[in-house]
């Protein structure tokens, strides 16, 4: 089989699975590393992050990296301000991913995006859980009322004004119900802090 054959055969199981793929499992696959490399240094696929790669013909990534967390931290789960910037209720740029694991969770290694991790009880870390379609990947993030209440959770770390506008914005759009709100933040153990300012909302 010549190469270009080779290379097209490999491009179809790229495309089969959503065109990204981890070198692990394109090679699972029946990818030859051989092979995967050619299609590097040909440009016909690019690395989106180390053993990360997609499609080159594919367009643009919108949120290239969550789409590379959520292939390489599988159990991850974004939140904070990047699960605020993700449901439209924040101002801040996220600089790094804010990814939340179960307590116990090895360090990820990841060369790129720079991630914060955050690390919680079972209880904490299973609430909430949503599953957004990001550049064909399946990115798991906390619902926006959980982000919200996480983030006065974690006000010493991103700054209570950052929680405070996300609640003002959380309100005025309509996001979810306060009571939905209200539940997480009891779950958070966060409901005397948040109560002054949501009854400022009423």
């Amino acid at each position: 089989m010549d190469h270009a054959q080779t290379w097209r055969k490999a491009e179809a199981v790229f495309k089969k699975h959503g065109g990204m793929l981890r070198t692990s499992r394109a090679i699972a696959l029946g990818v030859h590393p051989r092979t995967l490399y050619g299609l590097r240094d040909a440009g016909r696929i690019q690395q989106v992050t180390r053993g990360l790669y997609r499609l080159a013909a594919l367009p643009e990534l919108g949120n290239p990296d969550l789409a590379a967390v959520a292939s390489r931290i599988p159990q991850g789960v974004v939140c904070l301000i990047s699960a605020l910037a993700l449901h439209g209720i924040t101002t801040q740029i996220p600089h790094q991913v804010d990814v939340a694991v179960p307590r116990g969770t090895k360090q990820p290694r990841l060369d790129f995006p720079p991630i914060r991790l955050v690390r919680l009880s079972d209880q904490l870390y299973q609430a909430g859980i949503e599953t957004h379609a990001l550049d064909g990947v399946a990115v798991r993030v906390y619902s926006v009322a959980k982000t919200v209440a996480d983030c006065f959770r974690f006000r010493n770390r991103i700054g209570i004004d950052v929680a405070v506008e996300a609640l003002k914005l959380f309100h005025s759009r309509k996001k979810a119900s306060m009571r939905e709100l209200l539940a997480y933040a009891r779950l958070c153990r966060v409901e005397r802090v948040m109560m002054p300012y949501m009854e400022a909302l009423q």
